[in-house]
């Protein structure tokens, strides 16, 4: 290669259309959480209306982000998305702390989650194996968190990673491989959840009466009612998570100004209205009081209970819980693979900042995909997975995606005034009152969950106060900063 050729590094391609942009919107978002979450927080708030509302709140929350974010993707199609984005507004040690999170558990720990949930219905099929007792029970204690228990379901975690090492290899060999896997997957799992529920209205022996069956009670006031409604919430919003994610493909979405934003809406509109009718189905055939007593029996004996297995089982028999696990590893397959590619370029976007890695900026010649920034995030996705379990990982990074969600919704008011003459080539709808009802609701949200996982903790509900951990895991990245920035400005007054 000669000096002409080495000033000239090999660049993202822009090859991914409307119709796939959508089709990773979609799929990045409806997962595990649809599967996974219900019967939790039927356990949570036993009244399918206020459950309902659980869901459609959440989603508004979600299309008020999603509004909010959309103006600044079509200000600056990049790649890295949201890690630019805090550059802009607030600089470049806020946009490393995003980007640093993103790494160290936002969408690595949900990665982990996702593929652990591909894994766990694999399960249905045969038994992993386990180690002995005293490997399962051997623990790492941090301190003022909880307990890390690494070799316990050392089969399904291994799995998991086997499945994440697949898909990075998978997306490392080409966007277009990837791209192809996450249309057809995507509108698989999407046909799958429609077919279920027209089968559950048509042929199943539900019940309206079921909607209105409740045991809230306000007769210890409001604030007991109002807790839970915010517990049950994150289930709600592990399940809607994902919908930032596209902007991190903007370096490679043809005509980004105009595909980006409107990419992000349609896909919100769609997974939203897809949540809703199968709520409505789970509630029309299963009572609320009975998903969260099968869910309490189940976590109490270390099993699994999924409200979409009970209805299939209701409609098919013997073969429901088989056709419900195929179509979970569908689901997860997909998202786990859109969120994967995406993800990756937020690293490759950090290093070329000169605020990560060196080398993960290098894109391969051939392929034209970050192949580091993929290799570093499966090693990392995998130390994860031996960490903890479902649950432990959702709420750690739900609770962090939060805050930094509030703060992006705050940048498209800051960039109003600091960049008010920016070619905008979409305006959010409803400004200021929709960034500002955001950031107000994301607040609020942020707290409620610090102070629910500090009681769980405390009464001994919880093994890990998970919110705590996913701070501490973030500001472990302040010195890496320091590094960087120093090791940048050393470079920088060489050139």
């Amino acid at each position: 290669m000669n000096g002409i050729e080495a000033k000239k590094p090999i660049e993202l391609l822009r090859q991914v259309g409307l119709i796939t942009a959508i089709a990773f919107a979609i799929g990045s978002v409806i997962g595990s959480g649809i599967f996974k979450k219900p019967g939790l927080m039927a356990s949570q708030l036993e009244s399918p209306l206020l459950l309902l509302l659980v869901w459609v709140v959440a989603g508004l929350m979600t299309l008020f982000g999603t509004l909010s974010i959309a103006e600044i993707s079509g200000m600056f199609p990049q790649a890295g998305g949201q890690y630019i984005y805090f550059n802009k507004s607030y600089g470049d040690f806020a946009g490393y702390l995003y980007g640093w999170a993103v790494f160290i558990v936002i969408q690595t720990g949900s990665i982990a989650s996702i593929a652990y949930v591909f894994s766990d219905s694999l399960g249905y099929f045969f038994i992993f194996p386990r180690l002995g007792p005293a490997w399962e029970a051997f623990a790492l204690h941090i301190p003022w968190v909880g307990a890390i228990t690494p070799f316990k379901f050392i089969g399904l975690k291994g799995c998991t990673i086997l499945l994440i090492l697949f898909l990075t290899v998978i997306n490392y060999l080409g966007v277009r491989f990837g791209s192809a896997i996450q249309v057809i997957f995507t509108s698989l799992k999407v046909a799958v959840i429609l077919a279920l529920v027209a089968l559950s209205f048509a042929i199943g022996h539900g019940s309206l009466a079921n909607f209105t069956q409740s045991a809230v009670t306000f007769s210890g006031g409001y604030a007991p009612v109002f807790l839970a409604f915010i517990i049950a919430m994150s289930g709600a919003f592990w399940a809607y998570d994902g919908w930032i994610n596209l902007t991190y493909l903007a370096g490679e979405i043809k005509n980004p100004q105009k595909n980006l934003p409107r990419a992000m809406i349609i896909a919100t509109l769609v997974f939203i209205s897809v949540y809703l009718l199968i709520n409505l189905a789970y509630f029309y055939i299963i009572p609320v009081h009975e998903m969260g007593s099968k869910y309490l029996a189940a976590e109490s004996t270390g099993q699994s209970y999924l409200v979409a297995t009970d209805v299939a089982s209701s409609l098919f028999g013997g073969w429901g819980g088989s056709l419900i696990a195929v179509a979970i590893m569908i689901s997860t397959f997909g998202t786990v693979n859109g969120t994967l590619m995406m993800s990756a370029r937020v690293y490759y976007a950090m290093a070329k900042e000169k605020l990560f890695f060196k080398k993960l900026q290098y894109v391969h010649p051939r392929f034209r995909t970050p192949g580091p920034s993929l290799i570093v995030q499966g090693i990392w996705t995998s130390v994860l997975i031996l960490s903890g379990t479902f649950d432990q990982l959702t709420d750690m990074l739900i609770f962090v995606s939060w805050i930094f969600y509030a703060a992006a919704a705050l940048s498209v008011i800051v960039l109003r005034r600091k960049l008010p003459d920016h070619e905008r080539p979409y305006r959010v709808w409803g400004y200021p009152f929709v960034p500002v009802l955001f950031i107000i609701f994301a607040t609020i949200y942020v707290v409620f969950t610090l102070y629910s996982d500090i009681v769980n903790f405390s009464s001994g509900r919880a093994p890990l106060i998970n919110s705590l951990l996913g701070l501490l895991l973030v500001a472990a990245g302040i010195p890496g900063y320091l590094f960087w920035k120093r090791r940048k400005a050393r470079e920088d007054s060489c050139e």
